[in-house]
């Protein structure tokens, strides 16, 4: 009768190490599937950052940015700003450039006013990817303004305005963000409703 039970206790014992074992192992490898889940997921994400285009390619492939990527290729830019970055584009929308006075854009066009429109360009560009949330944390974080230093040397003041990011140019004048965090491989538009110009 001792050994039955002997033999029991041991058996139950057995059977509940192997349980605990295979807890364990189940354990182990929900582990390692949340693992390589989480490590596919970044892949994913590092791939489809890779495949989208450059700003540049952005732009060129939005009908509104045409003026834009015209002037671009004119400053000889492209290669810039198709370069690793990232970059913050304060983008003007074909609009914003058909608000500057008539002929302004024909004649910023030609090649004797490259330095002038590599400037003007310039100054619509940041270093580093700065999405919406992030400026608009920065402008609330800084009594409701925050300067920005444009690739240019130039700054710019950002502010908010019925929950429309503004930008204030070294003249004084005034842009809106109309459409925000147009995301690129190497770095991020936020398209803008007139052309900002620096000092």
């Amino acid at each position: 009768m001792k050994i039955l039970k002997t033999f029991s206790v041991f058996a139950i014992a057995v059977l509940l190490f192997a349980s605990c074992g295979e807890t364990k192992k189940a354990e182990e490898k929900t582990v390692e599937t949340e693992v390589v889940n989480d490590n596919a997921s970044k892949e994913v994400a590092m791939s489809e950052e890779k495949e989208r285009p450059t700003i540049v390619g952005v732009a060129a492939g939005n009908e509104n940015f045409t003026t834009l990527v015209a002037a671009v290729k004119a400053a000889d830019l492209v290669e810039t700003l198709n370069g690793k970055g990232p970059f913050t584009v304060f983008a003007p929308t074909n609009d914003a450039f058909s608000k500057l006075p008539e002929g302004t854009v024909e004649t910023l066009l030609k090649p004797e006013n490259k330095g002038t429109l590599t400037g003007i360009l310039t100054y619509h560009v940041v270093s580093g990817k700065f999405e919406a949330a992030a400026v608009v944390d920065a402008i609330k974080k800084n009594n409701g303004k925050f300067t920005v230093d444009t690739v240019n040397g130039g700054a710019i003041t950002l502010s908010l305005k019925d929950d429309k990011v503004m930008l204030t140019d070294a003249k004084g004048g005034m842009s809106t963000v109309i459409m925000a965090d147009v995301v690129a491989s190497n770095g991020v538009i936020h398209a803008i409703d007139t052309v900002v110009m620096p000092n």
